[in-house]
């Protein structure tokens, strides 16, 4: 999996909450991406096996809104995201003293 500036955002955005299902619209104010850049990110991350995704089980009549597909980490994905964002983290130290990510106990802003 490449990860790119985009890919990071996603993550770190659902790993701030790994067990927590997230939908589309959540993850664009999250990470501040386009759906353009989201849902590709998303299909590239479920390819990998990194990510499960459901459809909400709602008649949209109803709830007046239609159906939430969301998305939620798998086991893999946990620890596969921590890992490349570790390595994004150590990279970017090495490249570039002072911007290796976040101050211990806070999440990196991708």
């Amino acid at each position: 999996m490449r990860i790119t500036i985009p890919v990071a955002r996603v993550l770190a955005a659902l790993l701030a909450q790994p067990e927590t299902e997230h939908y589309g619209l959540d993850l664009m104010a999250t990470t501040d991406l386009p759906s353009g850049t989201l849902y590709p990110v998303l299909h590239r991350l479920r390819g990998a096996g990194w990510l499960a995704a459901e459809w909400e089980a709602v008649d949209p009549s109803t709830v007046g809104r239609p159906a939430r597909r969301y998305y939620r980490l798998t086991a893999e994905g946990v620890v596969e995201a921590r890992r490349a964002l570790a390595e994004l983290r150590a990279l970017a130290a090495d490249q570039r003293p002072g911007l290796g990510g976040a101050r211990p106990g806070e999440a990196p802003a991708w």
